[in-house]
């Protein structure tokens, strides 16, 4: 099959698209034929060697693999493995990278069937809002009437953080570009601000700050209200010991612990963002697809900033 890797850190012409086994299944998985994943992040990091030390066990190999989520049709079930057919459309997150390539094997708990009628280039922007659900609903406890600011709010997490708070009721703040304000305000915000030129305390007092950036944790956990929880997605990628330090420390020093996890989700989340995609609470926000041929150009325009939602990879081409 073919799959995109990398064989040593560096910018993105490291990738390459090369050719793998088809991955065996077993008993107890089931096979995917890959229909589209996306660029996360954290990747950037794991394929330029940020990570230091960190990147080889996120990562893995030589060769390493790319991608995390996905959605694809089952071509082919384990013995073991009840309450998932062959031919049935599914999206998920694999526990290691690898989603980048025709075909997956993942376990039966960590997908589930992708809504009726949604075009996989787009719906695969959806499993990271299992990520967004986890912090407000479970981590932050968001609440109708509540004070949620959500920092980088157009990008592949963001977009989903400003549309489930407006759908769990809250007061939304969107910090974002200002070529990006008008999205925002689309998705359901409230009022919405250019990070350049807004300083954090300007921005009044939340309940609930949800942070997808990174950078400047002491700045807006400042912003916390009495009783107010902070919840970060992500960990400044240029310092990361300092920055993971820092959220740790949050924990026995100063107002508002950082809440921080990675993120696991299983088939109740996967279920319950269907759920809400079906209800209209929730809809993917694709920027430009990508062929699998040019993973190296969608880890570009995701590096390069300045994308809305999702920057999405097309696997069969």
């Amino acid at each position: 099959m073919r799959a995109a890797l990398f064989d040593r850190y560096g910018p993105p012409e490291v990738i390459y698209q090369g050719r793998l086994p088809v991955p065996d299944h077993g008993d107890d998985r089931v096979l995917v034929r890959v229909l589209a994943t996306s660029v996360n992040g954290g990747e950037l990091s794991g394929r330029s060697g940020a990570l230091g030390p960190l990147g080889g066990l996120v990562m893995g190999g030589p060769p390493r693999r790319l991608g995390l989520d996905f959605v694809g049709d089952v071509v082919a079930v384990g013995a073991n493995v009840r309450g998932v057919g062959v031919g049935e459309r599914v999206w998920g997150l694999l526990r290691a990278f690898g989603a980048a390539a025709e075909y997956a094997a993942v376990a039966p708990d960590r997908i589930a069937a992708v809504p009726p009628g949604m075009d996989p280039l787009q719906a695969v922007a959806i499993p990271v809002a299992t990520t967004t659900v986890t912090a407000l609903r479970d981590k932050a406890r968001l609440r109708p009437g509540e004070r949620l600011l959500v920092r980088g709010a157009t990008g592949g997490v963001g977009v989903s953080g400003v549309q489930l708070g407006r759908a769990y009721g809250a007061h939304v703040t969107a910090l974002a570009r200002a070529e990006h304000l008008d999205l925002a305000r689309e998705l359901g915000a409230d009022e919405a601000f250019d990070y350049r030129t807004t300083a954090p305390a300007d921005l009044g007092r939340f309940d609930v700050v949800l942070d997808t950036v990174g950078t400047d944790l002491p700045a807006y956990r400042a912003l916390l209200a009495p009783g107010g929880r902070m919840v970060a997605v992500s960990f400044d990628l240029d310092r990361p010991l300092r920055s993971l330090g820092y959220i740790l420390g949050s924990a026995v020093h100063g107002r508002g612990r950082v809440r921080f996890f990675s993120g696991n989700p299983r088939r109740d989340l996967l279920e319950e963002v269907a759920r809400l995609v079906e209800a209209g609470d929730l809809r993917p926000v694709v920027d430009r697809v990508f062929p699998l041929s040019d993973l190296a150009g969608a880890h570009r325009a995701l590096e390069a900033g300045g994308v809305r939602g999702k920057v999405v990879v097309d696997t069969t081409a």
